[in-house]
């Protein structure tokens, strides 16, 4: 319910903002695949296992290094809090972000989801991505 909730308040804060906002397409020059990953992932912050799935998505943009998408129904969104913060990217979409609060540690906006993305990678819509550096460790095996 909580995700649902959380979920449609970014909707609503996104909405429009994305008007008038350049988009493009992956292209040989900056290509982007998603494919489903076959292994788990796991990410903890602050010594709690925050995210555990079967079930990511792998997204591979140019030359950065992947970025698993974890469906929202496999994270706790007990420590999940909202952030004001939104950011666009032309070739993703608008993304809204998340505060993590676990034991009186806040990890300013360490997560990020597209709502509504771009049609090239709207696989990721609704999936939740971490920051490294913010987490104690994203595993993907």
């Amino acid at each position: 319910m909580m995700a649902n909730t959380q979920q449609a308040a970014a909707k609503a804060k996104l909405e429009g903002k994305s008007r008038g906002k350049k988009q493009l397409e992956p292209d040989a020059k900056h290509p982007i695949t998603v494919d489903e990953f076959p292994g788990r992932v796991r990410v903890a912050f602050n010594g709690h296992l925050i995210a555990n799935t079967a079930n990511a998505v792998r997204l591979q943009e140019a030359d950065y290094p992947p970025v698993y998408y974890i469906p929202r129904h496999d994270c706790d969104w007990r420590l999940f809090t909202p952030s004001d913060h939104t950011s666009h990217c032309p070739y993703k979409g608008e993304a809204s972000y998340f505060h993590l609060d676990v034991d009186g540690k806040r990890a300013k906006d360490a997560v990020w989801s597209y709502e509504e993305p771009n049609t090239a990678v709207s696989r990721i819509g609704g999936f939740v991505a971490f920051y490294p550096d913010r987490v104690d460790r994203i595993e993907a095996d």
